[in-house]
C-alpha cells in the first residue's frame, strides 16, 4: 500500500517570492528519488496557502525523502518561509 499524503500550510507575507523559488528544485529532488510515486506542489485558494501532494511507495520512501542530503538547504529554507505549522492529511485507498 503507498504512503500518500496532503500537506497544507501557509507562507509569511514576505516569503512568498522565496518560496516560489523552491518549489522546482524541490520537485525534481523528490522526483528523482527512488520510491516516489509523486510529489506535486500546489496554490489553495486562500490566500499564501499552499498544499504538496506527496505519495510513496512505503513510509520508509518518505523517511528517506526526508533525509535526502540534496534536499536538506531546500527544506530548512521552506521551513523558515512557513507560518505556523503544517497539516498532513493521508489519503487511505478504497
Amino acid at each position: 500500500m503507498s504512503w500518500t499524503f496532503l500537506s497544507r500550510f501557509n507562507i509569511k507575507a514576505d516569503h512568498e517570492a522565496e518560496f516560489l523559488t523552491l518549489i522546482p528544485p524541490m520537485e525534481a529532488n523528490a522526483a528523482a528519488e527512488p520510491g516516489t510515486l509523486a510529489y506535486k506542489f500546489y496554490r489553495l485558494a486562500e490566500p499564501r496557502a499552499f498544499a504538496v501532494f506527496e505519495s510513496f511507495v512505503d513510509e520508509a520512501a518518505d523517511q528517506t525523502h526526508q533525509a535526502n542530503p540534496a534536499s536538506a538547504d531546500i527544506i530548512t529554507r521552506m521551513i523558515e518561509c512557513i507560518e505556523g505549522t503544517y497539516t498532513r492529511e493521508y489519503l487511505l485507498p478504497l
